[in-house]
């Protein structure tokens, strides 16, 4: 699904959903149609500009499943910041937060991720303070660990515990109260 309500192509997107959206809804941030996990739409102008604004510089973490049995030496080299080309030219990434993770509980995926045999996979949690078109991806693969599954756990102080605790089924949407969305603004 597009993190968009216009359509583009065959993609499903936002207005998709089964869920009664006001006209003035924006989403805050973008998921590529091979990523999932947690998009934020919000009709808050102050909330959208903070979490927008790149000097602010907030957190989103990812879990990725990698292509290998990812090494302490590409978590430090992520951690560290890397190389990445975004439109052909060269970009160090600010330092991340990077560890090794057990498999996290996740939907299935549709379509789900190739599977090889004779080569393993790993998952990392990466937090960014940034958002580079499709840096976690570029970041990975720069490391000599391609992305075969992208989810966003969360924004901010926002997560997906902060329902149940586990990854929602794709197309779930909850409305966060406004004492909850004042966890933004500290």
């Amino acid at each position: 699904m597009l993190s968009q309500f216009s359509r583009e192509g065959d993609h499903a997107t936002l207005a998709d959903l089964d869920f009664d959206f006001p006209k003035d809804i924006y989403p805050v941030g973008r998921l590529d149609a091979d990523s999932e996990g947690l998009l934020l739409l919000t009709n808050d102008n102050f909330l959208k500009t903070k979490l927008l604004e790149p000097r602010n510089r907030h957190t989103r973490t990812y879990y990725v499943q990698v292509e290998g049995n990812v090494t302490s030496e590409a978590c430090e080299s992520l951690s560290s910041g890397v190389a990445i080309s975004i439109n052909g030219k060269q970009y160090q990434t600010l330092p991340a937060k990077v560890m090794s993770i057990a498999e996290p509980v996740l939907p299935d995926r549709d379509p789900p991720i190739r599977f090889r045999k004779n080569i393993p996979t790993s998952w990392v949690s990466l937090t960014l303070h940034e958002g580079k078109n499709r840096q976690v991806r570029r970041m990975t693969a720069a490391v000599g660990f391609p992305t075969l599954r992208l989810a966003r756990w969360s924004i901010g102080k926002i997560s997906l515990a902060d329902k149940s605790g586990n990854f929602p089924n794709p197309g779930d949407v909850w409305e966060v109260t406004a004492k909850e969305a004042r966890r933004f603004y500290d």
